[in-house]
């Protein structure tokens, strides 16, 4: 059997004992979303380096490797005292995951305002289905990508977050998904839905961690509407484990004067792949696309970044930055698209990548596609390493050469930290960063 047929053959069995678990064959919306997403996945299979969008990433040992569903099991020996104790003062409600399965003994929904929904998306679909139904899949379509139609295809639970209109959520909605392999490799696919009404405003974050260091491969997929008016901020910390495949897509919608801003941080895994796709869809929508990632050993880190300006009076603002050691590789792809009656666009890219290495590399292409005439665009890349005069500066004020190294190095990722807007998050960000660089290196910071 070829390599594509054996990977194909493998989720068919997924698929076909979920089918089975479902009992008795039936013809939902859902149902039928989710054959028609694994009929697409099986017709395209995983991406090859031959496509444009994968050519300096490579998928053949993820193909190659038989993974199992992940299975509802325990926390394996987390304990919700641990949990809490981990979590800084400041968040909001809080749901928790584990291989892609809810667990309402460590999630917290009691700090919600009144009409906000935060809960597993299987709670939403079995409580409200027509409303639920109606987004999934409308942001993230399943025909654009096959890591898409394969999560959608295994849909079963996620959260769900609805923010009615003219409600602000004040503390952050903490989303976490862990990972604890059993063994053997193992899977899972769960999918987030934003939804947030007119003139409304919230923070959602999405941490993505394991429990040990097992072989597992998350396949996550996340929408987000943002109502006319409204002003949604999505963070997302991936710190799986180094044996992990971490494969995500997040997908916005924006409508008329809403603003979105996405900020990933990226610092576990051992092949990351993380797509962001915004659509300001109407006139005055403001979008930001802010990223970190930080990459030692042989860890492989690509991120692919879409903003597609459709309508007139639209900006758009992107910083990507990497930092990497050891024989890591980064992958940076961004493009924007202007389109024809998208004038009076405002939109910026620059991607910045720090190599600590002599063996690390970074591919980086940033992209603008205009259509229109009367527009403001620039985009931008670097790759460098150190400045050697502004390590001799630091060192001629009494530092060593560890100290001003990393005190540059802190400087440079601190950027898109400081962009954070969820207070909690931030302050722990700066610990991890600093935590991530060689131990000569580190400085202390303020607490």
């Amino acid at each position: 059997m070829s390599e594509v047929s054996h990977e194909r053959a493998l989720y068919l069995s997924h698929f076909e004992e979920l089918e089975r678990a479902r009992g008795p064959r039936r013809d939902t919306p859902l149902d039928l979303l989710r054959r028609e997403a694994f009929a697409n996945f099986s017709e395209r299979g995983f991406p090859t380096m031959r496509e444009e969008d994968w050519k300096y990433t490579n998928l053949a040992p993820l193909a190659k490797t038989r993974f199992r569903l992940a299975p509802l099991g325990g926390p394996n020996g987390f304990a919700r005292e641990t949990f809490e104790r981990d979590i800084e003062e400041g968040w909001g409600a809080r749901l928790v995951f584990l291989n892609g399965h809810f667990v309402p003994g460590l999630s917290l929904t009691t700090t919600l305002p009144p009409g906000v929904v935060v809960s597993s998306l299987a709670e939403a679909i079995s409580a409200d289905p027509e409303s639920v139904v109606e987004h999934l899949g409308s942001v993230a379509g399943h025909g654009e990508s096959a890591l898409v139609a394969l999560n959608t295809a295994f849909l079963r639970d996620g959260a769900c977050v609805r923010i009615p209109d003219g409600v602000v959520v004040e503390s952050p909605i903490h989303l976490v998904f862990l990972s604890s392999v059993h063994g053997e490799p193992t899977v899972c696919h769960p999918r987030t839905l934003i939804v947030s009404g007119r003139a409304s405003r919230a923070t959602v974050v999405e941490r993505y961690a394991a429990l040990d260091d097992g072989v597992s491969f998350t396949n996550a997929v996340t929408e987000v509407v943002v109502g006319e008016g409204a002003v949604v901020n999505h963070c997302k910390v991936e710190r799986e484990s180094p044996n992990a495949f971490h494969l995500a897509s997040l997908s916005a919608r924006l409508a008329r004067s809403s603003r979105f801003s996405s900020h990933a941080v990226l610092i576990g895994g051992a092949l990351v792949r993380n797509d962001v796709i915004a659509v300001l869809g109407e006139e005055g929508a403001e979008c930001a696309l802010n990223g970190l990632y930080m990459a030692e050993g042989t860890q492989h880190m690509d991120n692919r970044t879409l903003i597609d300006h459709v309508r007139p009076h639209c900006s758009s603002q992107e910083t990507y930055k990497g930092v990497l050691d050891g024989r890591s590789r980064a992958v940076f792809n961004g493009e924007i698209v202007v389109r024809a009656d998208a004038q009076k666009t405002d939109a910026h890219q620059i991607n910045r990548n720090l190599v600590l290495s002599d063996e690390a590399l970074v591919n980086t292409k940033p992209r603008l596609r205009i259509l229109a005439n009367d527009v403001k665009c620039t985009h931008g890349a670097t790759v460098g390493m150190l400045d050697e005069d502004a390590l001799f500066y630091l060192r001629s004020r009494g530092l060593t050469e560890e100290a001003a190294r990393g005190l540059l190095v802190y400087a440079f990722a601190s950027d898109v930290i400081a962009e954070i807007p969820a207070a909690p998050l931030r302050r722990e960000l700066q610990h991890l960063v600093q935590a991530r660089l060689p131990e000569p290196m580190r400085m202390e910071l303020p607490s």
